[in-house]
């Protein structure tokens, strides 16, 4: 037989049923739907336990299969459970693959339900990640499945529960994970999925009478059904046949075992690097979330063109080729460079895997051929073969092998490893390694199954220099620990990808005597702006949110404004708010602790989001994006996304003091003007679970502390300003406040003409001026022509920093701070890299 017999025969093209080898040998029938026959074919197992195995054409495990057909039947499934469901179930469910066969299954349907998190099983046990759950699979080959969820509250939520795996076939799998789940986080519906049910009648009705018995819905979703049906002896039967055709060891490029003749000599092996984005795990071993699935959307064209750059020039037929556990990254990378190259490359995926399986090779036959090579990722169940069906003498001119980091070890590279034995039978090999994801290590051994109860607000003087009155922080102190860095080294490690910028902290600025009159002349001659501002958003609030609202600052800049704000709501009208502080994080959201607090202790309706001044945007969208993260983990409703803001020069928010672009004197320094509290921090070393965000209090700093100054100078003017308060009130009320995100198109714009392109280096407006000046390593500072004093502190800091201020016509803020690009310690310019005289 050709080999483009053997590659169109694995993919169904020869009319001959992959499954009647086996059927005619064993009496093996299959039945059911019309569609099964071409979904399955069947194979021998080299186990004691089920004679037949079920392969399927369009898992892309066993059988090489174009990749949009494989995550077009997981995506496919995926949206019948969300029809099934219902949207708003839909949106708080989780979804649970079954290792190895499913892991890219399971994503696929989590794709397919909206914005599900997904988490697979694993049989890789990882040092220092507690495991949440596991159980028994009991016909495989392989049975303890691992649960190791990054954050064990994934399993803890009361939303559906969304089961994958690739066959149905006696429920017993299915009915040991719920069971063992069911006794420690109880939910009320379950949904399992599945390419095919190929149940017994005597199995069909036991998932009714197990749902009865736990008082749970479950629901089946699958392609096709049907059945096989065994004749008696099977088992016997079927072991005879593989002790007849196992064929003994021979040479790797020969045989039913090592394939069909491959290329007479050697192919190259070559790496090619994708440039995998550091924050997305490899797949859902520990979780994997919409946001990755956003992040790793965003960067898959890269890496494809990349691995499409890589090939042979007359390369016509490829396949990508997966390992294990490790199906999703490589189904993905696939598809999009099967969507890269077009119709000029014909591409397909399967990976590598545990099962063994009798190789014959019969077009009848569903495996034709077996490379065995040793496990190279160092199991924890020990050495031990591994196998890829179907590759050899499949015509392939290169095959792209993926792997993460962690199998990527002297093993995968020996005389009888996994990269020589596809080199025997396939010109070109490429391997391409994904980072293995390894989570933060959690302080406690595993979550709790419900969280316990949180803690009361901290308070001042214990916990910040405000009175006890003025703010209560959900935050956990940790005062006592060590988390300061100097700058440099935070933006080194922030740019390169090695820490997020919120699990560490800078060393507090000290300001200088000439600072601190700046400081002193800033608060005198925009006190009265201030209080305006303060009465102005806090009216708008009272009209059109809330009359009695629960004010909830985003620490720590929107804390004094919170402070303000419920001063003049006590001023004006005699109310007495409640005001809290709450941690929100770039990029990780908003603390959901404090939000179960919140909505454990007030109407979610009455809450109302406050920060000091918007700047792009970003904050304003990442709360939105929390909120609607934290509905569908905790059925919460009621909290509202729009943020009260004293100024939003970015157009991003409905409800603010003014749209001007001016100097908030709170801006000009660290906790020294907010409570001599830190900037937040979340470390997964620090902050379990259930854990609020921490923070420190800068006791040492009191002989600087200008809080209750800054507070006292602004609402001093509060008489001053009611006049003009009311009338602009009027005229807020009246006007359009629609926002135009007109902010965040200038900072794409500024990024794209500065060389920057990554527009969270793009700090714009006076405030995020001066945190860039005060935290982070400027590079330049962007500043409107004729902009006056609201800019003197920026200049001189900029002196201090030795940071040039450009001066740029129709700057739509008063002045832009650029973080530098790609910094390194030394580095001068947008590539990053030093500059020797």
């Amino acid at each position: 037989m050709t080999e483009r017999a053997h590659a169109a025969h694995a993919e169904g093209e020869t009319g001959v049923w992959s499954g009647s080898w086996v059927a005619e040998r064993l009496g093996v029938e299959l039945a059911g739907d019309e569609a099964l026959t071409g979904l399955l074919g069947l194979a021998l197992r080299r186990n004691p336990k089920r004679a037949h195995l079920l392969v399927s054409n369009v898992l892309g495990k066993h059988v090489p299969q174009s990749p949009s057909v494989v995550y077009g039947h997981g995506v496919a499934l995926g949206r019948r459970v969300r029809e099934l469901l219902g949207a708003e179930a839909a949106e708080g469910a989780v979804v649970l693959g079954y290792a190895e066969t499913a892991t890219g299954l399971g994503h696929s349907v989590a794709d397919g339900l909206g914005s599900a998190p997904y988490l697979h099983s694993t049989r890789r046990a990882v040092a220092g990640v507690a495991r949440a759950g596991g159980f028994e699979e009991s016909h495989s080959h392989a049975t303890s499945h691992l649960l190791l969820p990054q954050d064990p509250a994934l399993l803890a939520g009361d939303g559906p529960l969304v089961l994958v795996d690739d066959e149905f076939s006696t429920g017993n799998t299915v009915l040991n994970t719920i069971r063992a789940l069911h006794e420690r986080y109880p939910r009320k519906r379950y949904v399992v999925v599945a390419l095919v049910d190929m149940r017994s009648p005597a199995d069909a009705g036991r998932l009714d009478a197990f749902a009865g018995e736990i008082g749970a819905r479950v629901d089946l979703v699958t392609t096709a059904s049907g059945t096989v049906r065994l004749p008696p002896g099977v088992l016997e039967k079927g072991q005879e046949l593989v002790a007849r055709y196992e064929a003994p060891p021979v040479d790797p490029a020969s045989g039913p075992t090592g394939g069909s003749p491959g290329a007479a000599s050697p192919g190259s092996v070559e790496r090619v690097e994708l440039r995998w984005p550091h924050d997305v795990p490899d797949g859902g071993r520990h979780g994997f979330t919409a946001a990755d699935r956003d992040r790793l959307e965003s960067a898959l064209p890269g890496m494809a063109a990349r691995i499409a750059d890589a090939l042979p020039a007359r390369a016509r037929r490829v396949l990508v080729l997966g390992f294990e556990e490790l199906m999703y990254a490589p189904l993905r990378l696939a598809q999009a460079l099967e969507q890269a190259v077009g119709g000029d490359v014909e591409v397909r995926y399967s990976t590598t895997t545990r099962s063994p399986v009798l190789a014959v090779d019969d077009p009848g036959y569903a495996i034709r051929t077996r490379l065995v090579f040793p496990a190279h990722d160092d199991p924890a169940d020990g050495p031990g073969e591994r196998y890829a069906y179907n590759v050899a003498g499949a015509g392939f001119d290169a095959v792209i092998a993926v792997v993460d980091s962690a199998a990527d070890t002297p093993a995968l590279h020996a005389p009888d490893g996994l990269a020589a034995r596809l080199a025997a039978h396939v010109p070109h090999v490429l391997l391409a390694v994904v980072p293995s994801y390894v989570p933060h290590a959690s302080p406690a051994p595993q979550a709790p199954e419900r969280p316990p109860m949180l803690p009361e607000p901290l308070r001042g003087p214990a916990f910040s220099s405000y009175a006890p009155d003025e703010v209560g922080w959900l935050l956990q102190d940790l005062s006592d620990v060590t988390l300061e860095a100097p700058t440099e080294e935070r933006e080194e490690a922030i740019q390169s990808g090695g820490a997020h910028y919120a699990e560490s902290l800078p060393v507090e600025y000290q300001p200088s005597e000439q600072y601190q009159e700046l400081f002193h002349a800033a608060l005198e001659s925009s006190a009265a702006r201030l209080a305006r501002a303060v009465g102005a958003v806090t009216e708008v609030v009272l009209t059109e949110r809330s009359p009695r609202p629960v004010l909830v600052s985003l620490a720590r800049a929107g804390t004094p404004v919170g402070v303000l704000m419920r001063r003049w709501a006590r001023f004006r009208h005699g109310l007495d708010l409640p005001h809290y502080a709450v941690s929100i994080v770039r990029g990780r959201g908003i603390d959901a602790n404090a939000l179960r607090w919140l909505a454990d202790h007030h109407d979610p309706a009455d809450v109302v989001f406050v920060d000091g001044w918007t700047g792009k945007g970003a904050i304003t969208r990442e709360l939105a994006a929390a909120l609607r993260d934290f509905e569908v983990s905790d059925g919460v409703t009621g909290f509202d996304p729009e943020i009260a803001v004293l100024a939003d020069p970015g157009s991003c928010v409905r409800t603010y003091g003014t749209r001007d672009d001016f100097l908030i004197p709170s801006a000009c320094l660290n906790s020294t003007v907010s409570g001599l509290i830190s900037r937040t921090v979340l470390r997964a070393d620090l902050v379990g679970p259930h854990d609020f965000h921490g923070a420190k209090f800068y006791r040492e700093l009191a002989g600087a502390d200008l809080s209750p100054a800054f507070l006292d100078a602004v609402s001093a003017r509060f008489p001053d300003v009611t006049e003009s308060v009311d009338a602009h009130v009027k005229e807020l009320l009246s006007a359009d406040r629609t926002p135009t995100w007109e902010g965040w198109a200038a900072v794409e714009r500024i990024s794209e003409e500065y060389g920057i392109h990554d527009v969270n280096l793009v700090k714009p407006g006076v405030g995020e001026t001066t945190r860039v000046m005060l935290r982070r390593v400027p590079w330049k500072v962007l500043a409107r022509a004729g902009a006056g004093a609201d800019l003197d502190h920026v200049r001189l800091l900029a002196e201090q920093r030795g940071v040039p201020v450009e001066e740029v016509a129709d700057l739509p803020y008063t002045c832009v701070g650029l973080i530098h690009p790609q910094y390194t310690r030394g580095a001068t310019g947008a590539d990053g890299k030093a500059v020797t005289l």
